[in-house]
């Protein structure tokens, strides 16, 4: 396998099964009924996309280029935000239904809207944090065109 498709499936993955343990994790104390709790999200993926594009541009010092870089993030969150996004699915259709009358209580009693439009929430969530991220985190990576001054 290249390595370009080897690091966003590790780390997508990694992402993706270090979110499910932080929400199992903060279920098991009872906690995962609160929204605030939901920023450690951000950390998490924060984390593990500078992760991906650091690991990428470790093993390819000469070839890496911003765009090559920008993929790598990319790749990595969209499928920890699928994987993610599957998880909840199941948990919120299978295991605990009383999950989404809990979290839209108010949202729900005005528009009438359940799981399938907090999954949608969470994707869309999880993309745009990854697109804003991996931008972010790519101006640290990319190689500068400035010329230093020496005097």
């Amino acid at each position: 396998m290249k390595k370009e498709t080897t690091v966003p499936l590790k780390y997508g993955f990694n992402i993706a099964i270090t979110l499910i343990a932080y929400f199992l994790i903060v279920k098991l104390f009872g906690l995962h009924e609160n929204p605030w709790l939901r920023l450690f999200n951000g950390v998490i993926m924060s984390y593990g996309l500078y992760s991906s594009i650091k690991a990428y541009k470790i093993r390819d010092v000469q070839g890496f280029t911003y765009f090559e870089g920008f993929k790598i993030g990319i790749k990595s969150g969209f499928l920890a935000t699928m994987l993610f996004t599957l998880f909840m699915g199941i948990y919120m259709f299978h295991v605990n239904p009383g999950f989404v009358d809990v979290i839209m209580s108010e949202w729900k009693s005005d528009y009438q809207n359940g799981a399938g439009i907090l999954m949608f929430v969470l994707l869309v969530e999880g993309f745009a944090s990854t697109l804003v991220l991996t931008l972010a985190f790519m101006q640290l990576f990319k190689k500068t065109w400035n010329i230093s001054e020496k005097k």
